[in-house]
């Protein structure tokens, strides 16, 4: 991997509770907040970022002139310093942190410079999002020839200014939680945006083995030929035809102590030309981008882990490429998944709905999950449905649906519900040879909803467990760019099981409190730790 990093966009980023002194030529610097809490802040909060070239009164006046609708910057000194300003008030379907827009405002206001600075002023319920909306201004990958030649290190510091009732300093412990999350973001984003050639399945599962590496953990890989005596005849039959076999595989965190299992599964088609129901020449380009669930899943997994997860927690990746060739998965043909279901494929460009539910089978029958959450890139319709900026989510759980709103609006990476209506949706999938097809017999019917469906289904609908998933089709990617969407919405979604005090603050999910004089057989509840 050393010759790939060489020729990745240089710039580290660093979280610390104080970025230090210097003045703007030396150090540009951007800050940053919503006006109302800029205007919170003491002049000596910001007077050795700015000082000499900056004054007080230019500093006042910068901030009066500041109109946001939704944002609004002003340069303080030349190209060296500016002030921004995010929107003072968000409706109640986005992030308080107004973290999109915070990302635009680093992308586009932060000075040039090889040593730079960010000022963020914000309460400390934004924290976590504020960060994870940094992190995603610095995508890793590039394969320019001029940034190739440039090997100059560049840094960016980021520094938190804290208004509001608890305004202290940012601890050591939080430091680390942000920075690791952001190293999440940013890994997920760079699998995202590199090209088949250079991130086929041998690549990932080398990226796999990485993160096992750096933490201890040898993941289990189940691939190309043993896939199909194993009897994942989904993830088998959607890869068989490229050159790069597909693979199952999975990394286990099991700490002592845990009282529940949990699996986060990801989609990782690492290019999709939708198989002999081929995609046209405006669909196709992009189609690199169809690893974002397993990619966020790896990214989420590699932060949580480091920061301390007291469950079990099982990261599943159903990795192919589906391509076309001689051996490809014709319409028609039917297919066993290891649900042991039989489907027959009527769309080839339907895949990544066979290779997660080959995925949530293992999961439950293999890992014994209690609760199991899919990721994936499924649909086009996801978009449609809850635009290019909100995850569209399916559960069998009205609690965890309301769970993923509220940690979607709490990391940044917002998420809204789909309908889950099976016994009014799931007909859409008849087939006379076959329990079902693979793709809906009415398109314009909750085409969305559908293909979640068509997951859980392999689960069964009466499955007791809980069952989470995730379509983040548009806003893994803004523009031609990766987002690294997900990481932060699975860390702030299970952060109640986290030992990291950041991560439970922004979880949605509390602790059961059970009364000890319980009767006996309610003992061991008493004593489990569970996430709702």
């Amino acid at each position: 991997m050393s010759g790939l990093q060489s020729k990745m966009a240089n710039v580290a980023l660093e979280f610390r509770a104080s970025a230090g002194d210097s003045e703007p030529p030396t150090r540009p610097v951007l800050i940053v907040g919503q006006l109302g809490n800029l205007q919170q802040i003491n002049w000596s909060n910001v007077k050795g970022k700015l000082q000499p070239v900056i004054s007080k009164e230019i500093w006042q006046s910068a901030l009066g002139a500041l109109n946001p609708n939704p944002t609004d910057s002003c340069s303080l000194y030349l190209n060296c310093a500016t002030v921004a300003a995010l929107p003072c008030r968000v409706s109640r379907h986005n992030s308080p942190s107004a973290a999109h827009f915070l990302t635009r405002l680093v992308r586009t206001c932060l000075p040039a410079g090889n040593n730079r600075c960010i000022l963020v002023v914000c309460e400390r319920s934004d924290v976590f999002a504020s960060a994870c909306a940094i992190a995603r201004a610095f995508p890793l990958f590039t394969r320019r020839s001029t940034s190739s030649r440039r090997m100059e290190k560049k840094h960016v510091t980021v520094e938190f200014v804290i208004v509001g009732q608890d305004n202290n300093p940012l601890e050591l412990s939080t430091l680390e939680c942000l920075s690791n999350a952001a190293d999440g973001i940013r890994l997920a984003a760079r699998i995202v945006d590199t090209p088949c050639n250079e991130m086929n399945t041998d690549h990932f599962l080398e990226e796999i083995k990485a993160v096992g590496n750096e933490l201890g953990i040898t993941p289990t890989i189940i691939r190309g030929e043993e896939l199909k005596q194993k009897g994942f005849g989904g993830i088998y039959g959607v890869g068989k035809a490229a050159e790069h076999p597909p693979a199952l595989a999975v990394l286990s965190h099991t700490p002592s102590g845990a009282t529940q299992t949990i699996a986060w599964v990801g989609k990782g088609i690492v290019y999709d030309t939708g198989g002999l129901s081929i995609k046209g020449k405006t669909t196709m380009p992009g189609m690199k981008r169809d690893c974002g669930g397993a990619a966020a899943v790896l990214g989420a997994f590699k932060a949580t882990v480091k920061q301390g997860f007291k469950d079990n927690l099982h990261a599943v990746f159903c990795l192919a490429e589906n391509a076309v060739g001689p051996a490809a998965t014709r319409p028609d043909d039917i297919h066993t998944l290891y649900s042991g279901k039989t489907v027959e494929i009527n769309n080839t460009d339907a895949e990544g709905r066979l290779v997660l539910s080959d995925g949530v089978v293992y999961a439950s029958k293999d890992l014994s999950a209690d609760i199991i959450l899919d990721m994936a890139t499924l649909t086009g319709a996801q978009g449609i449905c809850t635009g290019k900026h909100h995850a569209a989510i399916m559960t069998n759980s009205g609690e965890w649906e309301a769970a993923c709103v509220k940690a979607g609006r709490s990391s940044g990476d917002l998420a809204h519900p789909l309908v889950y209506c099976p016994e009014l949706h799931f007909s859409e999938f008849t087939s006379a040879v076959a329990d079902m097809k693979n793709s809906v017999a009415d398109r314009e019917n909750a085409q969305s909803s559908c293909a979640g469906l068509f997951i859980g289904s392999h689960l069964s609908f009466d499955w007791p467990g809980v069952w989470v998933h995730v379509d983040i089709a548009s806003p893994v990617h803004a523009g031609e760019r990766a987002t690294g969407f997900g990481v932060a919405l699975l860390l702030a979604l299970f952060g109640q099981a986290s030992e990291d005090p950041v991560l439970n603050m922004v979880s949605p999910l509390g602790f059961t409190v059970v009364n000890p004089s319980s009767v006996d057989q309610m003992g061991r509840d008493s004593k489990r730790r569970r996430l709702v």
